[in-house]
Parts: C-alpha cells; structure tokens; sequence
C-alpha cells in the first residue's frame, strides 16, 4: 500500500504548489528579501517591516491556496565617518505555503548583505547577499483512507496497519544573490540583480532515508535562477514610471513578468502618492510550452512611511475554458523607518 501513500502525497503537492517548483508574489518588489538576499537593507532608512498575503482559486476551492510572508530588515552604515558610505544590511524573513488543507510549507531564513558603494556621490552600490534558513513541510494523514480502513458498511472508521513516513520533515537551506543600483539625485535610476535559491538542492522526500540517500535523489528541489530589472524614471515632478521585469526558472518551470508601474505624487508634505500599474506574466512547464499565463493589475498608495499594494492576477485560461476562478489577489504593507531619502536604490513596489 505505500504506492497509495506515494501517490496521495503527489497529488497533494502537484495539486497546489507543482514539483520542485516555489511559491511566488506578483508583488515580487513588495517582498524583495524572498526575491533577492542582494535586497536585504537596500533602501534609504534605518528599518523596514513588511509582510505580504497571496489568495489564490477562492472561487473554486473550499480552503483556496494561500501564501503568507514577514520579514523585518535593518540597514547599518559600516564606515559612517568616511566619504564613502559602505554599509551592511540583517534581516530575518518568514514564509508559509498553504497550498491545500492537507499539506503546508513553513520557512525562516536569515539574510545578510554588503552595499558597497562605488563612488563618492555613494549613488552607485553593488551588493552581496546570502540567506540561511530552515524550511519544514507538512502534511495531515488524518484526511487520507485506506482500504484495511473500511468498516464493511458505511465508512473507513478502522484504524490502519499501513506504515506511513513521519507526516513533518524539516531541511536546511541556502540562497545568494547580486544587486546592482544606481540612484542619481536627477535622471534615470535602475537596478539589476540575480539570485539563486536552493544552492544544495536539498531532498524533499517524506521517504527520505538517511541510510540510502540515493532511493529518492530525484525528489529534491531544484536550484531556482532568478534575474530582475527595474527603472525609475522621472517624468514631470509629480509622476514617475516604473518599468521592471523579473524572470526565474527552476527545473521544467519558467516565467516571465513584465510591465510598468505609475508613481503619482499627491502631496509632498506628508509623503502622499498613489501608485497603479499593470503587466503580463508569461510561463513554461513541463508540460506547456511558453505562453501568457496572467494580465496583472496593481494599486497602491503611500502615506508617510506606510505603503500598502493591492493586486490581482487575472489568469488568461478563465477566459478560453471551464476552469473560472484561478485569479489571485495579493496585500501587501510595509512600514520604513526613519525613512527620508527620496533617492530610491530599491523600489517601494
């Protein structure tokens, strides 16, 4: 009967999150610890809290898929009494995946990174990044049935003699990345970056045995590249444009976003601004070759140090087949300490 136990854990897991393949945000700046280790600190300010709330198929599934972060980052000058500002970024980030009611994914990771500034005017700055974490999945044997189970009338009440693996298992985990941004007082800013997640490739078994560590090598997760792009550029003293695209591929999945957010300001006295916003995420799998997978809409607003982002993916197969309801809404705040800079070496959103 282990094959039943191999099979219902598949498809708890291809159901919702798919194999070897990670969560994301369509907000993917609104995160930037989850996107890059490179962004830990890298924004003008002392702190940053933020968290993030992924809503997924809640039209057409009982308990819809959801994908929660929180994370606090810290930015510290390292040679404040030279003209040249190095500094150093900490921060400490949590995630859970909850992508059924049977399984669940829980990571903490700690994250660091070096700013090196490149020039006097300390606009320029390539940084280094890495993340250490511990990351436990999850899964509940209560909700699955066997056939010793059945009772002989109406119902799998008896208990089962089927020997299942431990329903928790915890891995270590280890990610790196690169920033580079450039932020001048007038003209265009940008930046660029790369990460790459899951440097061991870690096995993901609940049949992991220790003792032969080659029965399940196929199961393990895939090493995950990711490049980013992102300008801000002025256009007016009220409005700015914030094109940005981002890319990952991890094992048989790739996608691609691309698109450009507006950045109104209202009212420069108390920090004021309106943000709106749009692009296309395009998507491979195993499966599926390259296509436009969503149209993405965004809004959001800052009020001081407050920023709060709305979005909604509105997933293109609603509209060519039966399947209606796989859109995700996502929320996201974040609050920037002493934040009074408006040079911007990472993007608010």
């Amino acid at each position: 009967m282990k094959k039943y136990v191999l099979v219902a854990l598949s498809m708890i897991m291809i159901a919702g999150w798919g194999k070897a393949q990670d969560q994301h945000f369509t907000q993917f700046y609104a995160s930037p610890t989850t996107l890059n280790p490179a962004l830990t600190g890298a924004f003008e300010g002392k702190f940053r809290l933020s968290m993030i709330y992924r809503d997924q198929w809640r039209s057409i599934l009982p308990n819809p898929l959801a994908t929660f972060s929180a994370a606090a980052d810290f930015r510290f000058s390292f040679r404040p009494t030279q003209r040249v500002k190095d500094a150093i970024g900490f921060g400490v980030v949590f995630y859970n995946d909850r992508p059924s009611e049977y399984f669940s994914i829980n990571q903490v990771y700690l994250s660091g990174a070096f700013h090196k500034s490149l020039n006097s005017e300390n606009n320029q700055f390539l940084t280094l990044g890495a993340q250490v974490g511990i990351s436990q999945w999850n899964t509940n044997y209560s909700q699955l049935s066997f056939n010793d189970q059945f009772d002989g009338t109406n119902g799998y009440s008896d208990p089962t003699r089927e020997e299942l693996p431990e329903n928790n298992f915890a891995f270590g985990d280890y990610n790196v990345g690169l920033n580079y941004s450039y932020s001048p007082d007038y003209g265009i800013g940008f930046y660029v970056g790369a990460a790459l997640n899951h440097v061991l490739e870690p096995a993901v078994s609940f049949f992991y045995d220790e003792t032969d560590p080659e029965k399940y090598a196929d199961d393990q997760l895939h090493r995950k590249y990711t490049g980013h792009l992102g300008l801000v550029i002025p256009a007016g003293k009220y409005v700015q444009i914030l094109p940005r695209a981002l890319y990952y591929s991890q094992g048989p999945h790739q996608a691609m976003n691309a698109g450009s957010n507006f950045r109104f300001l209202v009212n420069d006295i108390n920090g004021t601004a309106l943000h709106v916003g749009s692009w296309l995420r395009l998507a491979a799998d195993e499966v599926n070759p390259l296509h436009t997978d969503a149209v993405v809409v965004m809004a959001g607003i800052e009020y001081q140090n407050f920023l709060i982002g709305f979005s909604y993916d509105a997933n293109l197969e609603d509209y060519s087949n039966t399947k209606k309801g796989q859109g995700a809404f996502e929320v996201s705040i974040a609050y920037l300490g002493e934040y009074d800079n408006e040079t911007i070496v990472c993007p608010k959103f």
